[in-house]
C-alpha cells in the first residue's frame, strides 16, 4: 500500500474501496438516503416512514427491501407489522454528518434537519 499526499494515510485495498461504493450508491438516492435519516432518528414501519419521506408504499418497500439486503438496515415484527431500524451505527454516523454539513452551508438549521427534497437533493 502506498502513502497518499494527503498526510501519510495508507490507501485501502480495494475489496474495502468497492464495499464504501457500493454503500455509497445505495446512498446516492435522495429517497434512500432520507429513509437511512428518518431511521437514524429512530425505527419506524414502512407507513411512517412513507409519510415521512412523501414516498408511496411501495415505493419506501423497495427502497427498504434494497438497504436491508445491503445491511445498512433491518427489520424485526412487531405483532402485524414490520419495523425497520439502521443496522450500521457507522452509517449513521456519516449520514448525520454529510446531511448536516451541507443543511449548515445552506442556511438551515441544523438542530431541526429539513427534509432532503427541500435541500435541492
Amino acid at each position: 500500500m502506498s502513502t497518499g499526499a494527503g498526510g501519510g494515510f495508507q490507501d485501502p485495498p480495494a475489496e474495502v474501496l468497492a464495499q464504501a461504493a457500493a454503500a455509497f450508491g445505495l446512498l446516492a438516492t435522495p429517497a434512500r438516503l432520507h429513509i437511512v435519516w428518518a431511521l437514524a432518528q429512530g425505527e419506524s414501519d414502512v407507513t411512517g416512514l412513507a409519510e415521512r419521506v412523501g414516498g408511496t408504499l411501495p415505493s419506501v418497500s423497495q427502497h427498504l427491501t434494497k438497504l436491508k439486503l445491503a445491511g445498512l438496515v433491518r427489520s424485526r415484527r412487531e405483532g402485524r407489522r414490520q419495523v425497520y431500524l439502521v443496522d450500521d451505527p457507522d452509517v449513521v454516523t456519516v449520514v448525520r454528518l454529510m446531511v448536516g454539513q451541507l443543511a449548515e452551508r445552506a442556511g438551515y438549521p441544523s438542530a431541526q434537519p429539513a427534509r432532503l427534497h427541500e435541500l435541492g437533493a
